[in-house]
């Protein structure tokens, strides 16, 4: 049995050019952030409750049991993450700045969606090594699972992941962690874990693009920091990834100030 699962979501699109500018028409995102929410394996159902619990404290009426946190307003959001902040799982992000990005390099479909995942798994590596002396029961593993998107083939991923693994080269993912045969996918609406890392990637991308009015919100974020994952006090370099690297990208004011309690 697994010790962990990792379910993977995404907020923003991996399209580039024609970006979103405040005040004009919409455009691709500036940023794609993949987000994991981990948790214990044998803690997988409580994150039914914990679903649960989120959308009674929001108060949301939609059929049904799923959230989806772009559809809540300000105040449910707060309060979604006021429910997450004191459960046991982690966040781990990665968040690509595709202005700053050669997009000749990502030519090809899924090309920088598997391309960021593959620091997302890394991460996903480290922090259940890191936790495996808290979780005895299991082999170890985490078994991964990302919310379907339309036109990604996961045996596809699969195969990227074996390669990057049997290349030995160019990445630091702890293999023995990663059980590659059971990566799968799902339907957002059908797994509650799904949904609690939708809203992980989405509070995250909150605090970095921008709204149509030109503003950033870090509240939701700052809400979920102790979710987030650190070494040390080093999120920089694991829970909140930035590609390229946060210095490299220009970032104004309100930007800037979503990193402060990070830092």
């Amino acid at each position: 049995m697994h010790s962990f699962i990792a379910y993977i979501d995404e907020s923003g699109d991996d399209g580039f050019g024609n970006y979103r500018i405040p005040n004009q028409n919409g455009g691709a995102s500036n940023f794609l952030v993949l987000t994991a929410c981990v948790i214990r394996h044998s803690r997988r159902l409580d994150a039914v409750a914990w679903r649960d619990e989120i959308k009674s404290s929001t108060k949301k009426q939609n059929p049904g049991r799923s959230i989806h946190f772009a559809e809540l307003n300000h105040g449910q959001k707060r309060a979604a993450c006021g429910v997450i902040q004191d459960k046991p799982l982690r966040f781990a992000s990665v968040i690509g700045h595709k202005p700053s990005l050669d997009e000749t390099n990502f030519a090809e479909k899924n090309q920088l969606y598997f391309y960021l995942s593959r620091f997302l798994i890394e991460r996903v590596s480290w922090l259940c090594r890191d936790l495996r002396r808290h979780v005895p029961e299991g082999d170890g593993r985490v078994k991964i699972v990302f919310s379907r998107r339309g036109g990604m083939s996961y045996p596809d991923f699969q195969t990227y992941m074996t390669l990057l693994r049997d290349g030995g080269e160019g990445n630091s993912v702890h293999w023995p962690i990663i059980d590659i045969p059971a990566i799968d996918a799902k339907d957002h609406s059908t797994d509650a874990g799904l949904q609690l890392a939708d809203c992980g990637a989405s509070a995250t991308a909150s605090a970095f693009e921008h709204d149509k009015y030109g503003n950033v919100e870090s509240q939701y974020l700052h809400l979920i920091r102790n979710n987030i994952y650190a070494r040390s006090n080093n999120f920089l370099s694991y829970g909140l990834k930035f590609h390229p690297a946060h210095e490299e990208i220009k970032m104004d004011g309100q930007q800037a100030a979503s990193l402060q309690v990070f830092r």
